[in-house]
């Protein structure tokens, strides 16, 4: 193709990556535009390397190159800001939206722990109890995991693989985050329920597996994990509480608006529990279920994890240069 029907058949597109390229150097590009940017910078990627090939001008040569290098600018500092985006979500806009929202999340905490601990203290001392919550087949089940005669800790393995076990616990964890969360949409009704029926669950086989005397194996597996895992849930249950409510008590807004205003607080929430979801899941598969670690070793990590919990909700964020 010669060089001038290059440019008339393509000119209108480097046009439009120059244009690109000003106004989100004046900070004036739209979502629109943005979502734009990487097909078209892979374009002016291809049109550079077609006109060093086909020896066009040196004018046009550089002119295109000069626009992939801009691009190429701008790309770089697109990651760098995803980067610190994250790193500031992580570090400030999650632990103060928490703070923000606490009474939620103490509510939903209450609704948890309460249950689990009279649940646990009555089959403890009353081991009939634990058929009322989940069927003998499942009883069964969990005394398997955690019987001192056995090989492994926690979930017997198809497959004997930590990686598959990360994989599991990924996808179990974040399928019980987001059904408490989800839930919440039916006037808070559901994310109470799960709140409630987990923390009755996770009581009773506690009080069961105490009563059998697989203290020793039970409690060093789950301590590892636990701060990370019940923190998340409960956070969980705290923003479909705060859906619930927003539909409940709507105030001077329709439902439909406050639900939307509750929303967008709610999925900060929900994205820190995903992050802490996932620690969680690796912590399940790599550390928890370790036999070769000493007892004192997890109980020690275990209360680390829990102080680090405490710490980090009370104190991240509260700079000023993160507000």
């Amino acid at each position: 193709m010669k060089q001038q029907d290059f440019e008339n058949r393509y000119k209108q597109q480097w046009q439009q990556f120059e244009n690109l390229l000003a106004f989100i150097h004046e900070k004036k590009a739209s979502e629109e535009d943005l979502a734009e940017f990487t097909p078209l910078y892979r374009r002016m990627c291809q049109f550079s390397s077609l006109s060093k090939e086909r020896k066009y001008s040196p004018h046009l040569v550089d002119y295109l190159n000069d626009l992939v290098l801009q691009g190429h600018q701008k790309l770089y500092t697109k990651k760098s800001s995803l980067t610190l985006n994250i790193i500031r979500f992580v570090v400030a806009d999650f632990p103060i939206t928490m703070r923000e929202n606490q009474v939620y999340f103490w509510l939903a905490a209450a609704l948890l722990y309460l249950p689990m601990l009279v649940m646990g203290l009555l089959v403890y001392f009353n081991a009939e109890l634990i058929f009322s919550v989940m069927p003998a087949d499942q009883v069964s089940s969990v005394e398997s995991m955690y019987d001192p005669a056995t090989r492994v800790l926690g979930r017997e393995r198809e497959a004997d693989t930590d990686i598959l076990m990360f994989g599991f616990y990924i996808k179990n964890n974040i399928g019980i985050g987001f059904r408490t969360f989800a839930s919440g949409i039916l006037f808070g009704l559901g994310s109470l329920f799960f709140l409630i029926y987990n923390g009755v669950s996770i009581g009773a086989t506690a009080g069961h597996l105490t009563h059998l005397g697989y203290t020793e194996t039970f409690y060093p597996f789950v301590v590892g994990h636990s701060s990370f895992e019940l923190t998340a849930i409960a956070i969980s249950g705290a923003a479909g509480l705060l859906l619930g409510w927003a539909l409940i008590a709507p105030g001077q807004l329709t439902r439909l608006d406050s639900l939307r205003q509750a929303a967008k607080i709610a999925i900060k929430l929900v994205y820190g529990v995903i992050l802490m979801l996932i620690i969680a899941a690796f912590l399940e598969a790599f550390w928890s279920s370790n036999t070769s670690i000493p007892i004192t070793v997890k109980y020690s990590v275990g209360a680390m994890f829990w102080g680090l919990i405490i710490v980090y909700f009370l104190y991240s964020g509260r700079r000023k240069d993160w507000t």
